[in-house]
């Protein structure tokens, strides 16, 4: 059995959806705890009302983003955790906590990745003039929004779309893929080769939406 810790900073949507489908489709898996850098998180109360446990490591408390993470770390491996997931957490992470998690740590971050890393992905893309934008689960490393891809989901960007749209779309797509990231892994169908990442069956890493 796997053990998971989600990372929230926020309602945690994603988190829910993990939660959710780790429960209704039995995966050999739990999760094992939901921490937040922020108090007033609301994910945190839908964790703790299916009986997961909860942590708050309030980033405001630390004078360094390294003691912050030096923390965050020890929450962290208390729970002893075969995956850490980061959903809608939003803190950049120092070198050495992403290497004390190296291959064991997803994100999912809303564009096709490399393309617009970083905030404000979706007026990004409108602002291109972009005819499909989407979301990229990686896992994470030193550097921001990059990392081997496990899967990506494209999804059209439809004349008169404005930011709040694109995103609700977008959105739609990443409840999908994020939980069947995290599946493959906890069941091991994610292998490496090199620095890529490919479902040992071929299973399919790539989503298309209208």
């Amino acid at each position: 059995m796997k053990k998971l810790v989600i990372l929230i900073s926020g309602r945690g949507s994603n988190m829910e959806a993990i939660v959710k489908a780790c429960s209704a489709e039995g995966w050999p898996a739990e999760v094992a705890a939901v921490i937040s850098n922020r108090p007033d998180a609301g994910g945190l109360q839908f964790a703790a009302e299916r009986g997961i446990a909860t942590a708050i490591v309030d980033h405001k408390a630390y004078a360094s983003r390294d003691a912050f993470d030096a923390e965050l770390a020890r929450v962290i491996d208390g729970f002893a955790p075969d995956l850490v997931v980061l959903a809608g957490f939003m803190r950049i992470l120092t070198p050495a906590f992403t290497a004390r998690y190296a291959r064991r740590m997803l994100n999912i971050h809303p564009s096709l990745l490399p393309a617009f890393t970083g905030l404000h992905t979706h007026e990004r893309a409108i602002e291109m003039g972009c005819k499909v934008a989407g979301v990229t689960v990686h896992f994470v490393t030193a550097e921001l929004d990059h990392g081997a891809i496990v899967v990506q989901a494209a999804v059209p960007v439809l004349p008169g779309d404005d930011a709040k749209a694109l995103a609700a779309r977008v959105l739609t797509a990443e409840h999908r893929i994020y939980p069947q990231s995290v599946r493959w892994f906890v069941e091991g169908a994610l292998v490496w080769d090199g620095e890529v990442v490919r479902h040992r069956d071929g299973g399919p890493q790539h989503l298309f939406l209208s």
